[in-house]
């Protein structure tokens, strides 16, 4: 008998592989899809109280609470805006606001940039100590440190000064902790070269470890001028004169006793975020840059 040859295998071998390629790429699709459709429901909640704002910034008193919600406003009412500007001094109120978020800014982004660079480049004794303590002044809020810090503004005679506004938020633990772990991923080889050249150590700082830290100096000043520029509760026990009021004592004056001036206190409330939206889109790449590569850090 001669030699038997075995038939060739049946089965689906070409068709079978573009189709479960296909599957697995609607698959990944149908998860993109998803997310991207729970990130825009995110996003449309988030934005719903600013679009309201907008919207009653630009209705009448009488359409302001009109139910069902007028959410396009008709007629637009353009004049509340120039009204609400000149009920009271809001240009001196946001030029006090600007001047006293960008000291704020300004003093964090020196101070804790120096304080990030002890922490992640040099080695002394009780480094790691001073690293935690710094970080536990995270964790207590403003109202438990209010009243030893007002009682210190108080013997300085700072009260109804710029000083009392802006030196006790000259400097914040997460700045100091933003920069720190940012400043752990520079070369050590760097900075070691630079110090053989007889470059001294301030100079480095400035010349070489702040250049590469720009991406972490722009997240820390979008921050730091945000939580500046809405302060509320500092500005209103330490001011008491009108001449240095900050924008969200100011928008405060809409509120009293007898009822609130909603049609003039939402457009200085639309134009109070402007500052934040403009600064946050010349800003943004390299913000979001910052933030990811510093959560990247050990």
């Amino acid at each position: 008998m001669g030699k038997v040859t075995p038939a060739p295998a049946m089965g689906p071998t070409y068709t079978t592989k573009p189709m479960v390629s296909f599957l697995r790429w609607a698959a990944r699709q149908r998860g993109n899809v998803l997310a991207y459709a729970l990130v825009a429901v995110a996003v449309a909640i988030a934005l719903v109280p600013y679009f309201w704002m907008v919207s009653s910034s630009l209705k009448t008193m009488t359409n302001m609470f009109r139910v069902p919600v007028q959410w396009i406003p008709d007629p637009v009412n353009w004049r509340s805006y120039v009204i609400a500007w000149h009920a009271q001094d809001f240009p001196r109120y946001f030029l006090n606001s600007g001047f006293v978020a960008a000291a704020i800014t300004l003093g964090n982004l020196v101070l804790a940039s120096l304080a990030g660079y002890s922490l992640a480049k040099f080695r002394y004794f009780g480094r790691g100590l001073l690293f935690l303590l710094i970080l536990s002044t995270m964790m207590l809020p403003l109202e438990v440190t209010m009243v030893p810090l007002f009682l210190i503004i108080k013997r300085l005679d700072w009260v109804n000064s710029y000083q009392g506004l802006i030196v006790p938020f000259l400097i914040d633990g997460f700045g100091v902790f933003l920069m720190r772990q940012y400043m752990l991923g520079i070369p050590k080889d760097l900075i070691d070269s630079a110090r053989i050249d007889g470059a001294s150590e301030l100079r480095i700082f400035w010349q070489i470890v702040l250049p590469l830290c720009k991406p972490a100096l722009v997240a820390l000043g979008v921050f730091t001028f945000r939580e500046a520029w809405d302060m509320y509760i500092w500005p209103l026990i330490i001011v008491s004169k009108d001449s240095l009021r900050t924008l969200p004592l100011a928008i405060s004056l809409f509120m009293s006793s007898y009822g609130t001036a909603w049609d003039q206190l939402m457009p200085i409330a639309v134009l109070g975020t402007l500052p934040m939206i403009i600064l946050f889109f010349f800003l943004q790449r390299a913000f979001i840059q910052g933030i990811a590569i510093t959560g990247l850090k050990e």
